[in-house]
């Protein structure tokens, strides 16, 4: 420049007759020059940057970093990520801010939908402008679908009904739906699972191929492309069925299972009919197997089941296969897991314990102010008793009487329950009487 200059300058000769610069001229022509070279100085423009791909994507959250590589000659104020659910997205949209000035960064972003296609791209902004990366695309994960699980329903010997309710689909499409069951806590896709309809958000299943008389867990479950979940676990009992089919509920008490209502066959377990002996004579003189209903009515036998005399009871061909009358310890061990404490267990002749006589009366069915709790599931009804000296019916709507073990020749344990007591009387008495049984599963 300074060549180009001196090449078109004046010379001015002196007077010793030299030629040279005159300091003033070669002063303006210096400041020509800078002023030339700065007017040469590029303007600023906006940044240059990028965008990576998307991170550690999530049901609801993601990582973007850029890299702001040029600031364009002007200092980068702002910068970070903006993101949409359309492309070309623009600070309008999302956007959350990570530092200032040239290099990378990185965004963590939260809020986002589930199953959701996004756009985001990498923005820097200086005095000239706003300058934005390439676009990437990225969707979030599905969530975790919700399920809740119905009550048991439509319960028999070896099938049953439950379904459940999807409270939510975890923001993707609910590919499969259903219950499993196991004779084990905590039930899982792993056991026994039927599969019901998907896309409706109430749903039911028939479990098949279940035990009789046998303790049941289940839960619903539900699954989405990323999820399987499970509802809360519910329990039922499947019932047993008589040699004549009917019947009967089960319930778990403790470590025993036993039949939750009374029983009502008329036949033995091997097919030999039981007499039916109204008569009171020849009720009190019979000491082979015999039956009646109450007040000799057969409508009372849904209600509180068969009245048998002991021999019945103690043929050991009662109740179904795999079932059996419950000795005096078997009893025992029932009201002990309901509470009893063992100083009581023995007494007899005497009312013991002190609520376990509630739990086991049916919270309906007795007088008024006469109801138990039923919190152990027995659901004993007062369905009195026949009196083994007259044959006469005693204590209908009152209390009631079950079998137990032989005491002696002439007489055999039992239970009893009335309305106007909380606790479980247990004695002897003769064995023509007439009592119910409930059956306890070996």
């Amino acid at each position: 420049m300074f060549a180009l200059i001196n090449g078109w300058l004046p010379t001015i000769r002196n007077h010793s007759g030299k030629t040279g610069i005159s300091g003033l001229v070669l002063s303006v022509f210096l400041l020509s020059g800078i002023i030339l070279l700065n007017g040469c100085k590029p303007d600023p423009t906006v940044p240059i940057l990028g965008t990576d791909p998307a991170t550690d994507i999530t049901v609801s959250t993601v990582t973007i970093s850029g890299n702001v590589t040029d600031d364009g000659g002007a200092e980068v104020t702002a910068r970070g990520i903006c993101w949409g659910t359309a492309s070309s997205p623009t600070m309008d949209d999302d956007f959350k801010a990570s530092g200032t000035g040239k290099g990378s960064f990185t965004c963590n972003i939260d809020g986002l939908e589930p199953n959701t296609l996004y756009y985001a791209r990498a923005y820097a902004q200086n005095s000239v402008g706003i300058a934005y990366g390439n676009e990437i695309e990225f969707t979030t994960g599905v969530g975790s679908p919700e399920v809740t699980t119905g009550q048991v329903s439509g319960i028999y010997a070896t099938t049953a009904t439950c379904g459940g309710v999807i409270v939510s689909d975890g923001g993707g499409a609910i590919t499969e739906q259903g219950v499993c069951w196991s004779t084990s806590a905590d039930p899982d896709l792993n056991d026994m699972h039927a599969a019901a309809s998907t896309g409706s958000q109430t749903f039911s299943c028939s479990m098949t191929s279940l035990s009789p008389g046998t303790k049941y867990y289940v839960r619903a479950y539900a699954k989405n492309s990323g999820w399987t979940v499970y509802g809360e676990q519910v329990t039922f009992n499947t019932k047993v069925a008589d040699i004549e089919g009917n019947l009967y509920g089960t319930v778990t008490i403790g470590s025993q299972v036993w039949m939750a209502e009374n029983l009502k066959t008329t036949k033995l377990n091997d097919n030999t009919d039981i007499p039916n002996v109204p008569d009171d004579a020849e009720w009190i003189s019979t000491s082979t197997s015999a039956y009646c209903w109450a007040r000799n009515e057969i409508q009372y036998k849904e209600i509180y089941g068969a009245i048998y005399n002991w021999y019945t009871a103690n043929t050991g061909k009662l109740c179904p296969a795999g079932w059996h009358v419950p000795t005096d310890s078997e009893f025992k061990v029932l009201e002990q897991s309901l509470g009893m404490v063992a100083d009581q267990l023995d007494l007899s002749q005497a009312w013991r314990g002190t609520n376990q006589g509630a739990q086991l009366k049916s919270a309906t069915g007795w007088a008024e102010g006469e109801n138990g709790t039923n919190s152990s599931g027995f659901s004993a009804l007062p369905g009195g008793y026949r009196f083994g000296q007259t044959g006469a019916f005693n204590g209908i709507g009152m209390l009631s009487y079950w079998w137990s073990s032989e005491y002696n020749t002439e007489y055999a344990w039992y239970r009893r329950l009335d309305g106007t007591e909380n606790g479980v009387f247990r004695y002897a008495t003769l064995k023509e009487g007439g009592k119910y049984v409930r059956c306890l599963k070996d």
